[in-house]
């Protein structure tokens, strides 16, 4: 998951993509930690971040 890499990119803080998702700040941390998770919380990130589930989830070496 290139969570961290988007979310920086993008200038966003963590309690930033907290408030634009709703997705619970362990929940953000424990997925730029681990790279999984359930796939309605992947949904409403990349909502947040304005990028396809695809951009969001693609590992760079599937690329």
């Amino acid at each position: 998951m290139r969570l961290k890499e988007i979310r920086t990119a993008q200038g966003l803080s963590v309690p930033k993509l907290v408030e634009l998702s709703g997705v619970p700040r362990r929940t953000i941390q424990d997925l730029e930690a681990r790279g999984d998770g359930r796939i309605s919380t992947a949904i409403k990130l990349a909502d947040a971040l304005g990028v396809t589930l695809d951009e969001l989830c693609r590992d760079e070496a599937a690329e």
